[in-house]
C-alpha cells in the first residue's frame, strides 16, 4: 500500500484479528509516524487513550470505529484489565484494532502490560513507536536532553506514583544522581516531588521548567526553579496533562530561544 507519495516504500499490511499498539507522539498531528498514520488509515477499531489529540483521531479512516479507553490520574478511568480484554476481544472478532496512545506506548503508557495480555491470549500484534511526549516537550520547548557541557544522563519517571514514607527516599535517590530530570504525569503529586529532590541534593535554585499540553493550543510553558515550580504551578492554574524539567538543561530554553523558529 502506498501512503503519500510514490516514493515512499510499501507500509506492512494490517491483516483482520491483529492489533497494533502505535503511539501517536505528544498531540501536533505533523509528529506522527508514517506508520501510525497507516495504521488509522487501516484500522477497524481505534482504541484511544486520554491524551491522543482529537486531531490525530481525525485522520482515521471512514471505516474506522472510535473506542474510548482513557486512563487519567485521579479520575474516573478504565480500568487496564478491561482494556486488554477489550483488546482481545474486538480481536477476535477478526477487527483490525489499533491501541492508540499518546506518546509512546512502551515509555509510561502501560504497552508493555497490553503486548503480554496479547501473547497470552495467542494474538498477534505490531509495535508501532511514538515520539515520548517529554522528550518532545522538552526539545519543542528549546531543552535538550542532553547537552556535553552539563549531562551525559537523563532520568525519566513517572510522577503519578504517591510520594509517601515508602517512596520518597527513592525520589531523593534520583536528586543524588546529580543528573537532569524530567517528571511525567506529575502535577496531582508536584509539592511531594519538589520536596523530596530537594532533600536528595538539589539546590533550590534548579532551574525548572514545567510544560503541559505540549504541542496543542493549550500549550503553557512556566520557567522556574526547582523550591518554586509546585506554587508556581498553583499561582498559574497548570494541570495535567504535563511535563516538568528540573537541572541545568533547562536554562538552556533561555540561551536558545531568541533564534528558534516555532519556540513560544
Amino acid at each position: 500500500m502506498k501512503l503519500l507519495a510514490d516514493g515512499l516504500p510499501d507500509f506492512p499490511d494490517f491483516p483482520p484479528g491483529e492489533v497494533w499498539l502505535a503511539g501517536a507522539g505528544p498531540g501536533d498531528p505533523g509528529l506522527l509516524t508514517l506508520h501510525a498514520l497507516h495504521a488509522l488509515r487501516a484500522a477497524d477499531d481505534i482504541v484511544h487513550d486520554a491524551l491522543v489529540d482529537p486531531r490525530i483521531l481525525q485522520l482515521a479512516g471512514n471505516q474506522a470505529k472510535l473506542i474510548f479507553a482513557g486512563k487519567r490520574g485521579g479520575r474516573p478511568s478504565s480500568q487496564q484489565a478491561d482494556i486488554n480484554d477489550l483488546l482481545i476481544e474486538r480481536a477476535r472478532m477478526g477487527r483490525r484494532v489499533l491501541r492508540l496512545k499518546g506518546g509512546d506506548p512502551f515509555v509510561f503508557g502501560r504497552g508493555g502490560e497490553e503486548a503480554l495480555a496479547l501473547t497470552r491470549a495467542g494474538l498477534r500484534f505490531r509495535i508501532i513507536p511514538g515520539i515520548t511526549s517529554g522528550l518532545a516537550a522538552a526539545a519543542l520547548a528549546g531543552i535538550p536532553a542532553t547537552m556535553r557541557e552539563t549531562n551525559h544522563a537523563v532520568i525519566l519517571v513517572a510522577g503519578s506514583r504517591a510520594v509517601d514514607d515508602t517512596s520518597a527516599a527513592e525520589w531523593e535517590k534520583l536528586a543524588s544522581a546529580g543528573q537532569p530530570i524530567i517528571v511525567y504525569m506529575p502535577m496531582a503529586n508536584l509539592p511531594e516531588i519538589m520536596s523530596a529532590f530537594e532533600r536528595g541534593g538539589m539546590a533550590p535554585d534548579t532551574p525548572a521548567v514545567i510544560i503541559s499540553s505540549s504541542t496543542t493550543p493549550e500549550e503553557r510553558i512556566i520557567e522556574t526553579q526547582l523550591g518554586t515550580a509546585a506554587r508556581d504551578a498553583a499561582m498559574q492554574g497548570v494541570d495535567a496533562p504535563a511535563i516538568v524539567i528540573v537541572g541545568a538543561i533547562a536554562e538552556m530554553r533561555q540561551r536558545l530561544l531568541a533564534n528558534m523558529v516555532g519556540a513560544r
